[in-house]
């Protein structure tokens, strides 16, 4: 079928209603972005809940199945949920699988207070009368790496806290109040204000250790977080799923999903979710090791050890093959990393492909890449690889970043600008049609 042919396919209703969205101002600044259970745990560079909602609410009916195969915090599956469609997110990151199923299954607000509170208590008398059997328990646990880690980031005093809350934590026999409660335990760590570690800047995925950092109880921030979120949404009322799934092997039906919304993560790892995330999942069980082999998985990670593959030297679309070429002349390194993206995001583009319904969209929201002084023109390039995996482009929109409220990594000292601020201004939202 020729392209021509393809986009005459397509319903005029849906093309032209994805365009208008596209072109509407998709900012929503001013706006609460951490409405009910989307401020319960920090998360980098993620979306407003009302972005997703816009498109789920315009484009899908109730009943309808929304993807995110890449979940994140699951905001799109959250607003999938609460608008009354099916919600199905999939992801290699353990938060972030964690996160989003705590966020999909609350428990009642004043339910969720009450066994909080009731954890804590317990976990005071533990540390107050078996601060030995703590240390022992510590060294049992975890392995040696994961202990140096720990000792490293994290003073003994915090570690015992730490420890006695998470021994309450795993002892509750309700696997939902266990779930909520891990997420809350793991915000006292991960949190924008500090957290309990010797880490500063660790919500923005930069972490640096400070010696001198001022001590923090983990007693005192579990029960601040604990008051924190008890901001809940209207329990979800559509079906959810929550797969440990890469974006491009979901394992879903042929043309069984009605709109897919995702955020794909910027170009040549620009913000490292495991550096902070492990924080917190080394704790929940997660030795150290094994999460370094999880992070060498993730799409856009530029690790050096990481061999570029034989699909990554394919050739790429015209518009990606510009962009790379531009960037060998300065790096060469730079644009197999790149390269690599560009496939892998082929890769997953090809999943949304083949599982979304003739006639349904796929919004995808990127943001700006420059690599060496060079701006890629990330959008550009995934709008492209979409179309060449047999997508339709309707339009590509553009949103202004609201950098006082999303989570950017920020450079402290004699200035706050950085180039890695500088470029992160605005975001760009892809709009496609499966023919």
């Amino acid at each position: 079928m020729s392209t021509v042919q393809a986009t005459m396919d397509i319903p005029p209703s849906s093309r032209g209603k994805l365009r208008m969205l596209l072109d509407a101002d998709l900012g929503f600044h001013g706006t609460n972005t951490n409405q009910g259970s989307h401020g319960w745990h920090p998360f980098p560079a993620k979306f407003p809940p009302q972005l997703p909602g816009l498109f789920i609410e315009e484009l899908t009916d109730g009943g309808d199945t929304v993807l995110d195969p890449m979940l994140g915090s699951g905001t799109t599956l959250v607003e999938a949920a609460r608008l009354g469609r099916n919600a199905i997110g999939c992801d290699i990151d353990p938060l972030a699988r964690l996160i989003a199923g705590a966020k999909l299954a609350p428990l009642p607000a004043d339910l969720a207070m009450a066994v909080g509170m009731e954890i804590l208590e317990r976990a005071k008398v533990r540390h107050a009368v078996d601060s030995g059997a703590l240390a022992a328990e510590r060294d049992c646990r975890f392995d040696a790496k994961t202990r140096e880690f720990l000792n490293y980031w994290f003073s003994e005093s915090v570690q015992r806290e730490l420890l006695a809350l998470l021994v309450e934590v795993e002892a509750l026999a309700d696997d939902v109040a266990r779930r909520y409660l891990q997420v809350v335990f793991s915000s006292t760590i991960i949190a924008k204000s500090g957290g309990v570690s010797l880490a500063r800047d660790l919500a923005h995925t930069r972490p640096h250790r400070v010696c001198d950092k001022p001590p923090r109880s983990a007693f005192a921030e579990f029960e601040r977080r604990l008051r924190n979120n008890q901001r809940f949404d209207v329990t979800p009322t559509g079906r959810h799923e929550v797969r440990d799934a890469p974006a491009e092997a979901t394992g879903l039906p042929d043309a069984s999903v009605d709109l897919v919304v995702t955020s794909p993560p910027y170009a040549n790892n620009a913000i490292d979710y495991m550096r902070a995330h492990k924080f917190s999942l080394v704790w929940l069980g997660w030795p150290i090791g094994e999460l370094t082999k999880i992070r060498k998985h993730y799409l856009g990670h530029d690790a050096v050890s990481r061999p570029i593959d034989a699909a990554s030297t394919a050739q790429l679309p015209r518009q990606c093959e510009r962009s790379l070429e531009r960037l060998a002349v300065v790096d060469e390194r730079k644009a197999q990393v790149l390269r690599r993206y560009f496939s892998e995001m082929g890769s997953v583009l090809a999943e949304v492909t083949r599982v979304l319904k003739p006639g349904k969209a796929a919004v995808v929201v990127v943001g700006t890449s420059r690599l060496r002084g060079i701006d890629v023109e990330t959008h550009k390039g995934l709008a492209s690889l979409g179309v060449a995996t047999g997508l339709d482009l309707a339009g590509i929109g553009t949103r202004e970043l609201d950098r006082d409220k999303r989570m950017m990594p920020a450079r402290w000292g004699k200035t706050r600008a950085s180039r890695i601020e500088e470029r992160m201004h605005q975001e760009f939202v892809i709009g496609l049609i499966k023919p």
